[in-house]
């Protein structure tokens, strides 16, 4: 039987936590519970960083600290260590946003084969992350995905992408790491999804090495889903996906209504649950052929999996299923599945304090505007002061 009172208990939850850190997470949540002082806070931290006034060791004490892991690889290792104390697995996300020119590109793709040959000797971190656009322009994924003819030079350039995807996934492989890569805006995303599944077809033979990324606040995933599915059965190579809810909704609805066409989003909350929970459940029922990382701070979606992996007498130790929170947010998720004995690993962001602020700023709007998000943390640490004082 599973136990639906599982994420109450503070104590797993926030055992790494010391009475200082604590209260500053209280303080933070306290302070992201209010939409004003998020935008005046976001408008401020802005402004001092272009103005380069020495805001960087006050960021790097709050914030910073409560939802990164440090400024680079080797910053981080004591946050992995401490977290692997707890069975807790860490995915270091390299969080710089928005780059646009090859050098960096390729600086970005040595950061991740950095970060493979720095898991491979760490039993900590079995997987690593990027985003498509690390890897090369929007614009040119766009043209791909919209179906317009690419000049010479942009064939060119598209080239070195599928290189930089096949360098990763082939060191992974080598190196026996998984890769999740992450989905971004709807009018890109297909030639993204068709160089992920490609990367499926090579290195996904025997086991899954390669996995692309579902936003399941879009109604049209699912069946994406079961067509890649079929395609994967018919040419012999196993799916990985990570599934979220999303992250771009605002964007993707505005763009929608200015270029008139149809929203790819849930028309609602409920909707996009269902649709994350039905997905789920597919994946789950197909478990010899998909992979599955369940990406989600949604406690019912985390007991439904709980559910069907029991129904389904899944091993709580399937490699074929992990659980995924950022670092800093649903410790009483995280932490309470590890001590269980599921597979859970924490994301967590690293880089510059300066370029790792876009990353910040987003989490923070998230966090104001995903009713009962901030309240349920803040709930949750409320009870812990309590507990300790006692």
């Amino acid at each position: 039987m599973i136990n639906h009172s599982l994420f109450e208990n503070t104590d797993t939850a926030f055992t790494l936590k010391s009475d200082s850190e604590l209260e500053r997470a209280y303080f933070l949540f306290k302070m992201i519970s209010s939409e004003p002082l998020v935008r005046i806070g976001t408008a401020a931290t802005n402004f001092a960083l272009k103005a380069h006034l020495p805001v960087e060791k006050l960021i790097r004490a709050t914030v910073f600290d409560h939802f990164c892991g440090g400024v680079n690889e080797d910053d981080c290792l004591s946050v992995i260590d401490k977290l692997y104390t707890e069975r807790v697995c860490s995915v270091l996300d390299y969080s710089v946003e928005g780059k646009s020119v090859e050098n960096q590109f390729d600086n970005a793709l040595e950061k991740i084969l950095k970060i493979i040959n720095f898991c491979d000797e760490r039993e900590a971190m079995p997987i690593v992350v990027f985003k498509p656009t690390g890897f090369g322009r929007f614009l040119l994924y766009q043209k791909k995905t919209e179906g317009v003819e690419l000049t010479e030079e942009e064939e060119a350039e598209w080239n070195r992408i599928v290189v930089r995807f096949d360098t990763v996934c082939k060191l992974a492989k080598e190196k026996d790491v998984e890769v999740l890569i992450d989905a971004e805006e709807s009018w890109m995303q297909t030639a993204a999804d068709d160089l992920v599944e490609e990367m499926m077809q090579r290195y996904n033979k025997d086991v899954t090495v390669v996995y692309n990324t579902l936003q399941l606040y879009r109604w049209d995933r699912l069946d994406y889903l079961k067509q890649l599915h079929q395609r994967a059965k018919a040419n012999g190579f196993k799916i990985g996906m990570k599934i979220v809810r999303g992250a771009y909704m605002e964007k993707e609805r505005e763009r929608a209504l200015d270029k008139g066409y149809d929203s790819p989003i849930c028309e609602n909350k409920k909707a996009t649950d269902d649709n994350f929970n039905e997905t789920l459940s597919y994946i789950l029922n197909n478990l010899k052929e998909i992979s599955v990382f369940i990406g989600t701070h949604n406690e019912a979606s985390c007991y439904l999996a709980l559910e069907l992996m029991e129904t389904l007498n899944i091993s709580k130790q399937d490699n074929n299923v992990w659980f995924g929170q950022l670092y800093g947010m649903s410790d009483h998720i995280s932490f309470n599945l590890a001590a269980e004995g599921y597979n859970v690993a924490k994301y967590i962001p690293f880089g510059p304090v300066k370029d790792v602020m876009p990353y910040l700023i987003r989490r923070a709007e998230e966090n104001t505007s995903v009713a009962g998000q901030t309240s349920r943390e803040l709930s949750l640490l409320k009870a812990e002061r309590k507990r300790r004082k006692l």
